[in-house]
């Protein structure tokens, strides 16, 4: 993948001409540059170690990268100081390199055509371009490597691997075949570690790959590397069953076949320590599991606690609010009947009398079944609020006569005023009840 600009690269004019493919900028500073400025502007490097040239050749801006490779050919230093672009950083590597590592064929062929040694310059960690190309799967850049410089197929890195070894770890059968067919004895070369690409492979879990080296007549399935291990025990060790089942077909067979009698305690070791790293992995993750189930369940549980309360809650309102309505009823709905004459009353009942008071009785906080002598006053609340206030209001009434007539007493005797209480209560209607 391309890298992005970050803004942090202490780019210089060039640089940026060269990332945005911009050839007029570019052709601009190298017409307006001498031949010393040329010179240090080419291999100028940013602070991530690259020069303009290696930007131009990783996004595959080929007419730029021909552009700057003419313009450094011009100067005394010749093209070697463009096209040596080492890069003294952990990106350390060469214009040639990038460009192969994207697959960007055009601006490799160019490289090639230029100067065709530069496919044997191997970066820091002893990789050239075909390991990279190899190992990204660019099948064309490594066709072109390999025309130029057939013997890069057996040049091993720093691990000791060909790029064979970087190609099984892909999955694009055609660079492996293209490297076999390029030198057949690379499929059985060893790493460092004494793997050969079959057990890289088998360890990678490449099913189509361990089949294809497998097919090959070189092929020696009997290599035991440092580890003890033949590729059907790389397979089996790391869970690969189908790898293992074709190693199996072909007659692979595991280290303890081959050599029954040796052990190695190191290996043994290295082998308990990996079965108890496994394991703790395997317990944590359970673990984890098992905690996020449980944290799931104390969730559905918090939600249904809160939906049993919410619907107490609800019962109990109701329920509430049923006694309350039953309770209010109650204290408006007394037992008996009315009747509309006081005459005329059912056998087995008695007609009560109430007059008016200076403010309501008892009885009638408590029984609300009055009648006016000769009127039907009513049952509903508002018949009963109607005449507790009439009540109210004659006993205001007679107040005021009863407070006149002591007045008038005392101003004079000869006015005629009823004094008695049985007589002021008789001009009030009397009210009766059952």
């Amino acid at each position: 993948m391309t890298k992005q600009l970050t803004g942090k690269r202490d780019d210089t004019a060039l640089h940026s001409a060269a990332r945005a493919g911009n050839i007029i900028a570019i052709r601009e500073i190298i017409d307006d540059a001498d031949e010393t400025e040329l010179m240090e502007i080419l291999s100028k490097e940013n602070s991530a170690g690259e020069t303009a040239l290696y930007v131009a050749a990783e996004y595959g801006y080929f007419e730029v990268v021909k552009e700057m490779i003419k313009s450094g050919e011009g100067t005394n230093g010749g093209s070697s100081g463009a096209l040596h672009d080492r890069r003294h950083s952990k990106h350390d590597g060469f214009a040639l390199h990038t460009a192969a590592t994207q697959g960007r064929i055009e601006v490799v062929n160019y490289f090639l055509e230029s100067e065709s040694n530069l496919a044997t310059i191997a970066r820091s960690n002893g990789k050239t371009a075909l390991h990279s190309a190899a190992r990204n799967g660019h099948v064309e850049v490594v066709k072109a490597l390999l025309s130029k410089e057939p013997r890069l197929s057996t040049r091993t890195d720093k691990k000791g691997q060909t790029a064979l070894h970087m190609a099984v770890k892909g999955q694009n059968l055609e660079v492996v075949e293209e490297l076999i067919r390029s030198d057949p004895s690379t499929i059985n070369m060893v790493d460092a570690k004494g793997n050969t690409p079959l057990h890289i492979a088998s360890r990678k879990g490449r099913a189509q790959v361990v089949k294809m080296l497998l097919s090959q007549t070189e092929t020696d399935t009997r290599v035991v590397n440092r580890s003890n291990e033949t590729a059907l025990d790389a397979a089996e060790n790391m869970g690969h069953s189908e790898i293992a089942t074709i190693l199996q077909e072909h007659g692979v067979v595991s280290a303890r076949t081959i050599n029954p009698h040796s052990t190695n305690p190191a290996r043994e070791l290295k082998q308990t320590v990996s079965d108890i790293k496994h394991e703790v992995h395997n317990q944590l993750e359970h673990t984890r599991q098992t905690r996020k189930r449980v944290q799931g369940i104390a969730k559905r549980l918090n939600k249904m606690h809160a939906e049993g309360l919410n619907n107490a809650i609800n019962s109990t309102t109701v329920v509430a609010v049923l006694i309350a309505t039953v309770a209010f009823a109650a204290i408006f709905t007394v037992p008996g009947q009315y009747v509309d004459d006081a005459k005329n009353i059912p056998p087995g009942h008695s007609l009560g009398r109430l007059t008016s008071r200076r403010r309501p009785s008892r009885e009638m906080a408590s029984n609300w079944s009055y009648y006016n002598r000769d009127h039907y006053i009513g049952h509903n609340i508002r018949d009963h609020v109607f005449w507790v206030i009439m009540h109210r209001i004659e006993s205001n009434s007679k107040r005021g006569i009863r407070m006149n007539s002591r007045a008038s007493r005392s101003l004079s005797g000869s006015v005629s005023v009823p004094t008695d209480p049985e007589d002021l209560e008789n001009e009030f209607k009397k009210m009766y009840a059952i």
